[in-house]
């Protein structure tokens, strides 16, 4: 066999893979937009410290500095929560709660933390549009051209391995002027899931959460 049929076998169980079992977006998509921001269409590409990728707008002018303290509304889901047998009622509320602590305590301890909206201040909104799982991207020793096929049909049989992912989106606005300042819209990858029939539970979404958190952490400190 030469070396552009290799090329083009492999190549072709690249797609074949990416056909069956789904080849995923780092980052969301625009159809898995909530709505919970208003206005998506200024987010651009950014890298975080831990070189995630995210889709992020920051006001020019912007920095945590300029304000005299944070208003942090409750993390929310939005919209509401469908629970279901993977993902059940107490697991959601799980994944809010330890979402909203550890936010709420990362930036607590850059900016004072408002009980309600103060001039000079800051509002963030911030929730959390879904919490479920994905097939794990295929890795190269994955795309020879019979084991593309196999992989392929785990995928449609629900036996493949999957990954824990979690969709946050925030929004900061000035208290002063009712502007928003500077917004995110995450995708982040948890635990892995042996199945698409296991139960998603909050230790799976919980590395997610965590690397987002140390990502705001460095944020906000530079």
């Amino acid at each position: 066999m030469n070396v552009t049929t290799t090329l083009s076998l492999k190549a072709g169980a690249i797609l074949l893979a990416c056909a069956l079992a789904g080849c995923s977006s780092k980052v969301t998509e625009t159809k898995q937009y909530s709505g919970f921001i208003a206005d998506y269409s200024n987010l651009a590409p950014a890298k975080t410290a831990s070189g995630q990728e995210v889709l992020r707008w920051v006001a020019p002018d912007f920095r945590l500095s300029n304000y005299k303290s944070l208003y942090f509304a409750p993390v929310i889901y939005y919209p509401k929560p469908m629970p279901n047998k993977r993902v059940t009622e107490q697991t959601l509320e799980q994944v809010r709660l330890y979402t909203d602590q550890r936010l709420r305590s990362a930036l607590g301890a850059h900016i004072r933390i408002a009980s309600q909206p103060e001039p000079g201040g800051l509002i963030l909104k911030t929730a959390i549009a879904a919490v479920s799982a994905e097939n794990k991207d295929l890795r190269f020793y994955e795309v020879l051209p019979v084991t593309a096929v196999v992989a392929g049909t785990m995928a449609l049989s629900g036996q493949r391995s999957q990954n824990a992912t979690l969709f946050l989106e925030a929004e900061a606005i000035d208290v002063s002027t009712n502007e928003t300042v500077a917004k995110v819209v995450r995708k982040g990858y948890g635990g892995s899931i042996s199945n698409s029939n296991a139960p998603i539970t909050q230790a799976d979404v919980k590395g997610a959460i965590d690397v987002m958190i140390s990502d705001v952490t460095a944020y906000v400190s530079n």
